[in-house]
């Protein structure tokens, strides 16, 4: 009898023995997310208040920027020149090391050189769809005047803004063959305001009166379009922008050459 109890008490301390054991790993378990978690709060706090310190940096390159254009407009010289550009590359600098910090890096970008292995995230599916059909303008084929027949579709979608509220215009160009030869025709692309990108002409209107008008950061208009579900980066306002002013260095040295030739500077 005695023997029975022996053997049973060595069965409950073996088994007291394995919850302790097992008790202690969860304890260790714990510790660790505990620890991962302070880790992670006081990693969020330190990108928080780098994020704060860049906010802070890019307004104070923007008062800058604006300060030495209004400098550059009343008196042109190379050195202003060189000093709004290099104003501007370390704004553009600043406010990319600000959107790795934030997650909001990887966006499309409009210069295709820069991501030449990265693919372009399709337009929101959830956002209404305008189509615009373009036929041929040819009724018959224009090499031997036989009958067209339908052979494909060539479509791809620009994103805009129509009346505060974004949606996307896919633009389908259809594709004729002849039946008779091999002869294919397609209507013409419609141009872009920015070769290849994604913005319509109401889309950079907007983010330029914005910009300009309105002095509303190009962050906070990323923010206001993610609202409206459309998730676009400030790097990749930022390159809109840049490519806009290329867009209207015509009508900027047109209004210098016409301010300048007045007699009343």
């Amino acid at each position: 009898m005695s023997q029975k109890y022996l053997i049973r008490i060595a069965e409950l301390e073996r088994l007291l023995s394995e919850q302790a054991e097992a008790l202690r790993q969860k304890d260790q378990q714990l510790s660790l997310v505990e620890e991962t978690e302070a880790f992670l709060r006081s990693a969020l706090a330190r990108a928080e208040e780098k994020i704060e310190e860049d906010e802070r940096e890019i307004e104070h390159l923007r008062a800058q920027i604006e300060k030495l254009r209004r400098m550059l407009f009343g008196t042109r010289s190379e050195k202003l020149q060189r000093e709004v550009e290099q104003a501007e590359a370390q704004l553009k600098q600043r406010e990319q090391e600000s959107d790795r910090y934030s997650g909001r890096e990887d966006d499309p970008q409009v210069p295709r050189q820069l991501r030449q292995s990265r693919h372009r995230r399709p337009l929101p599916a959830h956002l209404p769809r305008e189509i615009h059909r373009l036929e041929p303008e040819e009724s018959c084929c224009p090499e031997c005047g036989s009958e067209l027949d339908y052979l494909g579709e060539v479509s791809a979608e620009q994103l805009e803004l129509v009346s505060s509220a974004l949606k996307v215009i896919r633009t389908v160009r259809v594709k004729k063959a002849c039946t008779k030869c091999d002869c294919i025709v397609e209507a013409p692309a419609p141009s872009r305001p920015i070769a290849r990108g994604i913005a319509g002409s109401g889309l950079l209107a907007r983010v330029l009166t914005g910009k300009y008008c309105e002095h509303l950061p190009l962050y906070r208009q990323s923010e206001i379009f993610a609202r409206q579900g459309a998730e676009l980066s400030r790097a990749l306002i930022s390159n809109w922008v840049d490519a806009c002013c290329q867009l209207m260095t015509p009508l900027n040295d047109a209004l210098y050459r016409y301010v300048m030739n007045t007699r009343k500077v």
